[in-house]
């Protein structure tokens, strides 16, 4: 394994993190346990989770994947050696949809992630999109609604931060973290802290693979200027950069086969863009798989790929990209279909 250090906190971390977003829908307890147990013993010591898991959402088996890792951690007695990421996340469901990131429902959260994952502390706590309107999510451009609204009605960047600082002094949380946010949004955190002497966020968290480069546009230089690392997530676009999907194909138990809903990683432009990867992967004698995670792995501002899997197989693959390495030939060619077709899927 490689391994990064985390801004600020200074944790050796595992260049690949561990998602867990399939335990409770389409892996089981027991499943859950088997990764977990696999993936540290490769050296993968970083794992992300949310109080929303599983996804897809659903009502009745939220909070299920904390849950699953809640009786791994005191069995395993590992927990130490694990550092740990979750979220609050502003779900319909939750908090009967008005949840705010204030001091009340932040502190309630973390009491709920707490027990859930039967820990005394969460690593880096992330806020899991931002209450405000903004293009995150396959939304494509800053539009008039999201222009139009009242931030008035929203809780202030400061109030937010006061409330994880609070949380960081309990020893509850050890940092903070974004996620789904915008360059409008992480400046704004980064100000507010520094003008006011209080704890930045550390990390965010948002989509980077090779059908979606949007970061390296705005993000990625704040970040690096900043100190503020990237975990980058879907970096196979819900396995579409595995190619299994190519040729319309719908694999049995296959992500996009069980919740067809999902079309951010497969409209035309992705499918092209898709089938040029794949053909750079077969004539380097690569795994197409391997090829798109091993391009995440070694970006400059990342600082952790989250991977997915919901079997042992895929699991191993995964972790494996990371002793990929990619010639200049084969860089240039992704950078070539990147100029033709630049982020199909954002």
């Amino acid at each position: 394994m490689k391994y990064t250090e985390l801004p600020v906190l200074g944790d050796k971390v595992s260049k690949i993190c561990l998602g867990t977003m399939t335990w409770g829908q389409q892996n089981t307890e027991a499943q859950a346990h088997e990764q977990m147990d696999f993936a540290l013993a490769e050296g993968v010591n970083f794992w992300d989770t949310a109080e929303m898991y599983p996804s897809p959402p659903d009502k009745d088996k939220q909070g299920d994947t904390e849950r699953f890792l809640g009786t791994w951690l005191p069995k395993s007695g590992r927990r130490n050696d694990i550092v740990l990421a979750s979220k609050i996340s502003p779900m319909g469901f939750l908090r009967e949809g008005k949840t705010r990131f204030n001091a009340k429902h932040i502190s309630a959260a973390i009491d709920d992630n707490l027990k859930r994952l039967q820990t005394d502390h969460i690593d880096i706590y992330q806020l899991h999109w931002p209450e405000r309107q903004a293009n995150f999510f396959s939304t494509r451009g800053y539009t008039e609604a999201m222009a139009e609204q009242d931030l008035s009605d929203l809780t202030p960047f400061l109030e937010t931060i006061e409330a994880l600082d609070a949380e960081i002094k309990k020893g509850r949380i050890r940092a903070y973290g974004l996620s789904n946010d915008t360059p409008w949004g992480l400046m704004h955190y980064l100000w507010e802290a520094d003008k006011n002497g209080l704890p930045a966020p550390i990390t965010v968290q948002n989509p980077y693979s090779l059908l979606n480069r949007l970061y390296e546009l705005g993000m990625a230089e704040i970040a690096h200027r900043e100190n503020v690392g990237l975990l980058a997530y879907s970096p196979l676009g819900f396995g579409v950069l595995s190619g299994k999907y190519l040729g319309g194909k719908r694999p049995a138990g296959a992500r996009l086969t069980e919740y067809d809903h999902y079309q951010r990683y497969t409209n035309k432009e992705a499918i092209w863009a898709t089938e040029q990867y794949a053909k750079i992967a077969a004539d380097a004698g690569l795994d197409m798989a391997q090829m798109a995670l091993a391009f995440v792995n070694t970006r400059h501002f990342v600082t952790a790929n989250i991977i997915g899997a919901t079997s042992i197989e895929q699991l191993k693959s995964n972790i494996d990209s990371v002793d990929v390495e990619l010639s200049q030939d084969v860089i240039e060619a992704i950078n070539k279909v990147h100029e033709q077709q630049p982020n199909p899927s954002p």
